[in-house]
């Protein structure tokens, strides 16, 4: 679900709100809908008297000492003691403008997760003039915000925010080599900070661990990554094969919130990092009956068995394969659940009568439909290729054989679903030359593609009786999935610049905070029913900014000015947002000390 932004004019009067929508397939396809709609918000009765001193409040979510409690009336104005100044209007300017709501947003998701005081006790003090924590907040948060390199960092992003502001330290002190020296330090404390965000899962989601959903993907290097002993060539999930890559395989709640990871080489087959990936799960958090909930890749006999050793219990996707084991169930017409429109499941038993597992055999109308179109297309561009080259042969035959089956090769491993469906065989002259094509339908296999198209089989040694129920536990590992496009697509994780074994493992823990602090968020937004899609939410808060006000003053027979610290006042539609999430932003000015006075003439 995302947020609209609508714009209404009633009484003569315009007016900005948001609409809660979500994409539905339909018949005539994909339709957005409204579920709910955010009213009108009597903005002013929320309104937070706080100022910078009350930032840190603010950003934990307590209380300000000036915060007004709904129904309170604010002060009179002469109760707030007001301070008034003779301002030459003509010299009033505005310096320093600096993005403030994407590191305000951010910096309180980093506050409330309390890895501020978890890093403050953890990370090593010595006598450096600041502080490891800060600066592992502004390697999170720049991944959060989507700034890719250290080194952009340092030379221009950090500067041009208010985080100065916000964490007390100075941008002269914010430099690529204390960046580096912060993500080794950084990366050594892995273990204790994935055990940290587990507890803090369970104390403030509710999160049980009852499933955890594992998947891989890659990422891949900028530059040889000679100093890097995991970084090789392999298969390349970002189309990139030219690049070396490392595999990164991640452990996640349903929810899609981040538990743990695992970099390994980038080589190396998704089914080989099984038992490593749950041997580290149970060494940490200990042995339990704990639901696995795997893709296809994932899948193997030595696998499945080393599950059942240690009474873990599984539910993986199987390779396609399989199906022709269940053909006859497949093609019944009894037994099937209707798990939601256009999708139906039912529970088979093994095929070799064992006990102990059951399959979970699924049918998707839209599946279907969409394989089906994918397979007509494949084959319809494959008998176009398959009739040029008969029409060559015909028109002059080829007596190297080898040749012509090459040609043909290319073009079947090119559309290698088609190819399973036709017979393709060469027709000869006297002189045994090729002379053209006989291309022939397989009928058999022709008639099980049209069974098969939008059918899928689930492998689970769970007791759960309910198909459905198996089915929903299975498509959770969608999170996981998003939780691999969130970090690539928004997060940067890729490409990785970083040549150094360590370091790159670093650099993939940044970006596994910055995730858990991007699902931390969505389940903020969720709770106060603002959607699921954060991305827009930091679209509108980057229109916040905070600046520096210079007013010239006078002051008996001399003149002053006096600069004023600020964050410009949302726009109505963006303030509804903040109002529904309870965040609050500092509404009074900071006065900064240092004033200029000047004599008058």
């Amino acid at each position: 679900m995302f947020l609209r932004r609508n714009r209404k004019r009633a009484g003569g009067e315009a007016y900005d709100y948001w609409t809660l929508c979500e994409a539905v397939r339909t018949e005539r396809g994909p339709r957005q809908r409204i579920v709910a709609t955010l009213g009108k918000l009597e903005l002013e009765a929320r309104q937070t008297q706080s100022d910078w001193s009350d930032i840190d409040a603010l950003l934990e979510g307590r209380p300000p000492a000036r915060q007004l409690h709904l129904g309170e009336r604010p002060q009179a104005r002469e109760e707030q003691e007001p301070l008034w100044q003779r301002v030459d209007v003509s010299g009033v300017r505005v310096e320093r403008a600096r993005e403030f709501g994407e590191v305000y947003l951010g910096l309180a998701l980093w506050r409330r997760l309390g890895l501020q005081e978890f890093l403050r006790e953890f990370l090593p003090q010595g006598r450096e003039s600041v502080p490891w924590e800060p600066v592992a907040c502004v390697l999170t948060l720049a991944r959060f915000c989507a700034q890719r390199s250290e080194l952009g960092i340092a030379e221009s992003w950090y500067e041009h925010t208010a985080l100065e502001d916000l964490l007390g330290v100075d941008a002269a002190q914010i430099n690529d080599d204390r960046l580096y020296r912060g993500l080794d330090l950084l990366g050594a404390r892995k273990e204790q900070l994935c055990a940290y965000l587990m507890e803090r899962y369970r104390d403030w989601f509710g999160v049980r661990f009852e499933f955890l959903l594992y998947d891989v993907t890659s990422t891949f290097f900028e530059g040889q990554a000679t100093a890097n002993s995991k970084a090789t060539r392999g298969y390349s999930r970002d189309s990139r094969p030219d690049c070396k890559q490392v595999c990164i395989g991640l452990v996640c709640t349903p929810e899609g919130l981040p538990l743990s990871f695992e970099v390994f080489a980038g080589n190396r087959a998704d089914v080989t990092t099984v038992q490593e990936i749950v041997e580290m799960m149970e060494n940490k958090y200990g042995v339990a009956e704990r639901v696995w909930v795997m893709d296809r890749g994932m899948v193997s006999e030595e696998n499945i068995e080393f599950l059942r050793e240690r009474n873990a219990r599984y539910l993986v996707g199987t390779p396609k394969s399989q199906l022709h084991k269940f053909e006859a169930a497949l093609l019944e017409k009894e037994g099937w659940s209707q798990v939601q429109p256009g999708l139906e499941a039912k529970l088979v038993p093994h095929p070799d009568g064992r006990g102990q597992e059951q399959f979970v055999l699924c049918r998707s109308q839209a599946r279907r439909e969409k394989e089906a179109a994918m397979l007509a297309r494949q084959r319809e561009r494959l008998c176009q290729e398959l009739g040029k080259i008969d029409l060559a042969l015909r028109r002059r035959a080829q007596a190297d054989l080898e040749a012509v089956g090459r040609r043909i090769g290319r073009w079947q491993g090119k559309y290698p679903a088609a190819t399973r469906l036709l017979e393709v065989t060469l027709q000869r002259d006297e002189d045994g030359r090729a002379c053209g094509l006989n291309i022939a339908t397989k009928v058999t296999e022709g008639q099980w593609a049209d069974h098969a198209h939008g059918a899928y089989l689930l492998r689970t040694n769970c007791t759960e009786k309910d198909p459905a129920v198996l089915w929903r536990w299975y498509i959770q590992l969608t999170q996981a999935e998003a939780a691999f496009r969130t970090a690539k697509s928004d997060l940067g994780l890729r490409p990785i610049y970083h040549q150094k074994t360590e370091r790159v493992e670093a650099h993939i823990l940044v970006c596994f905070l910055a995730l858990a602090l991007w699902r931390t968020l969505e389940m903020w937004m969720s709770a106060k029913h603002l959607g699921s899609s954060p991305r827009k939410l930091l679209i509108e808060m980057a229109t916040i900014k905070s600046m520096d006000v210079l007013l010239p003053v006078q002051s008996g027979k001399s003149c002053a000015e006096l600069r004023l610290r600020v964050v410009a006042k949302p726009e109505p539609h963006v303030a509804q947002l903040l109002a529904h999430l309870g965040l609050h932003l500092p509404a009074r000015s900071k006065i900064i000390e240092n004033v200029v006075e000047k004599i008058a003439s």
